[in-house]
């Protein structure tokens, strides 16, 4: 049985990289330019640029318009967006009190976390009830037009007042 010494203690195979001596003439095979490449500031020693650095093309930074002015995509609502002609297709269907529920089951709206914004794309004749957040003033219009019914979620007062004009 053979003792292990402490000078006899090797790492496991592959688990430690070999190290590559260079500049250390041509015989070595890293000899000549020792993998830094021909002239130039990075074969130097000490020679360094940034990684930012695009070797006298215009950076990037250069490049990009100066942004003016203040945007407020962070804290932006966004809404599952729905046409009268969508109402249409539903009224036809024989709905007639449209709701969130139900444009999720007719598959007129995808995204159940976001509000419902009802647009005036479009033409709708069926008289219907209908609960959205937010609404068009053509919409709204349409829809009195129609005889239907619009409850609006969201408390915007343009759209309130417009509502109550096509009301009476």
């Amino acid at each position: 049985m053979k003792t292990m010494n402490l000078n006899s203690i090797k790492p496991n195979k592959g688990s430690r990289n070999t190290f590559k001596r260079r500049g250390r003439g041509n015989g070595s095979g890293k000899g000549t330019f020792s993998g830094r490449g021909m002239n130039g500031q990075n074969c130097r020693s000490g020679g360094w640029v940034p990684d930012w650095f695009e070797w006298g093309q215009t950076p990037l930074f250069r490049r990009m318009p100066k942004l003016k002015g203040f945007s407020n995509a962070r804290f932006k609502k966004h809404y599952n967006i729905i046409n009268l002609s969508d109402l249409e297709i539903m009224a036809k269907a024989g709905v007639k009190d449209i709701t969130k529920e139900a444009m999720l089951e007719h598959r007129i709206i995808r995204k159940k976390s976001l509000g419902v914004k009802l647009l005036g794309h479009g033409e709708l004749k069926a008289k219907v009830t209908l609960t959205v957040d937010r609404a068009s003033s053509s919409a709204v219009e349409a829809v009195a037009k129609a005889g239907g019914k619009l409850t609006v979620l969201s408390g915007n007062t343009e759209e309130v007042k417009q509502e109550a004009k096509a009301e009476k």
